[in-house]
């Protein structure tokens, strides 16, 4: 396969097969907006699911890792 061919075979993947790809190991973190302030969320990978809110960047990717997932920043 060419790499157009697997560029564009990549544009049309379900969500279920990017969900396979890694997504269970990972956690997003970015800024939320909580009670007039920023905290940062964490969200599961494989689904975007909230998990918790903290208050720094380096604490959320701190309790990602306690948990085994990696974490990776969205903007």
């Amino acid at each position: 396969m060419t790499y157009n061919e697997t560029n564009e075979h990549l544009r049309h993947i379900s969500p279920e097969a990017l969900a396979a790809l890694g997504g269970p190991q990972l956690a997003y973190v970015r800024p939320v907006t909580v009670s007039g302030g920023i905290g940062w969320g964490v969200f599961a990978g494989s689904n975007g699911q909230p998990m918790g809110v903290i208050d720094g960047r380096e604490a959320a990717f701190a309790a990602a890792r306690q948990h085994d997932l990696e974490p990776v920043d969205v903007h």
